[in-house]
């Protein structure tokens, strides 16, 4: 297979640091140096709005809440040590359906600043009922907020578990479960405990930074149905690694639906054990990892212009039972393609898969990988037979 290019959009005037996907229609909006967001069609790859003037220095993060109907929802994280939270009514939003020109700027409302972080903040996400907020920052906090009302936000927590800077936050798709990966070379997850928000699990096994965690999609195929929740993290010390979460006795559907133990208002530890290092390739730091929802296949990018795909093959251990722990099987994975020089000279920032929304799209099982990079390009890649 290779990696063959869809299409590329007008750079922006400098780096592009992250893409994000909207959860359910086809737009994808960018996280900039010049301290913009810029919203794109992936039905017909235009340029949709320019989003500005709400912080002063770099946007280096945005998330779209999910789960709404109406509106659409906007939160950016910058360098300016501030978040933002920016609406528009989705009768207003050009998904791409027409073909006429860019969107008015005015039609983004920013709606509020959210202030703590006492230094850059590096990433934002949305939990999946889209009712909670996590943000993290070069401060080596993990701040949680709660939308109480529209634009009304309380600071549920200030986690200050990591020792150096918070690299990137991350929601579980289906629980109230929240990762964050830092300088200080670990993944740390959180829970709701009985008064409080508590580390849960500590994840050790890198020994450089790591970049990004994100965990496995609900909708990915095998695995997931028989041993339960799974991560992959990438660092600057090449590696992608996957963790499995270890239930206790019985099925991943019944620890899915049982709550986490809680012992003197505190929840008992969850093991995650590493369970797949995936094949190296990179020459430098891996930056952004993405996990298909459709295909479970990983794809990453990082500062040596790589962007490249793996596919789990097979177990390659049988499980084992200790006590009353089921330890999953090792997984065996292999590279699909790998694609140099994806924005000519420049480092590769992030890679997203996506739905496929233009006219050349063959069923809903269709998906495309977008990516951003120092070039300030947005691109859109599909995987073709060679």
């Amino acid at each position: 297979m290779r990696l063959q290019k869809v299409t590329s959009l007008p750079p922006q005037a400098e780096r592009v640091w992250q893409v994000a996907i909207h959860p359910t229609l086809p737009l994808v909006a960018t996280a900039s140096s010049d301290k913009t967001v810029r919203v794109i069609s992936l039905r017909t790859y235009s340029s949709l709005s320019t989003i500005e003037g709400g912080h002063k220095r770099s946007i280096r993060s945005v998330a779209w809440k999910p789960g709404l109907t109406g509106e659409s929802v906007l939160c950016t994280g910058s360098f300016d040590a501030t978040i933002g939270i920016w609406r528009r009514y989705e009768h207003d939003l050009d998904v791409g359906n027409s073909q006429e020109g860019d969107e008015e700027e005015e039609e983004w409302r920013f709606a509020l600043v959210l202030d703590g972080h006492e230094s850059e903040v590096k990433s934002v996400a949305w939990s999946a009922g889209g009712n909670f907020l996590a943000t993290c920052s070069r401060d080596k906090t993990v701040w949680i907020w709660e939308e109480i009302d529209e634009d009304n936000f309380e600071t549920l927590e200030v986690m200050q578990e990591h020792t150096q800077d918070v690299k990137c936050v991350t929601w579980h798709p289906e629980e109230v479960l929240l990762a964050s990966s830092s300088y200080d070379n670990t993944i740390r997850l959180y829970r709701e405990g009985s008064e409080d928000w508590v580390c849960c699990s500590l994840l050790e096994g890198h020994i450089a930074t790591v970049w990004t965690v994100e965990f496995e999609k609900p909708a990915s195929p095998g695995y997931r149905e028989e041993w339960g929740s799974r991560l992959a993290s990438c660092s600057d010390d090449l590696s992608i690694k996957v963790w499995t979460r270890i239930t206790r006795s019985g099925s991943a559907a019944e620890a899915k639906r049982a709550p986490p133990s809680i012992l003197r208002g505190e929840l008992i530890e969850e093991n995650w054990i590493e369970t797949s290092t995936l094949p190296r390739v990179h020459t430098r730091a891996i930056y952004n990892v993405s996990w298909s929802s459709k295909s479970g296949r990983i794809v990453s990018c990082g500062g040596d212009g790589r962007i490249v795909v793996y596919e789990e093959i097979s177990t390659v251990d049988s499980e084992v039972v200790e006590g009353d722990e089921r330890k999953p099987p090792k997984a065996e994975w292999k590279v699909v393609v790998e694609l140099e020089g994806a924005h000519g000279v420049f480092e590769v920032n992030c890679v997203q898969w996506s739905k496929r929304w233009d006219k050349d799209a063959k069923g809903e099982s269709d998906e495309v990988i977008v990516s951003c990079g120092d070039d300030g390009v947005v691109s859109v890649w599909e995987l073709a037979n060679s």
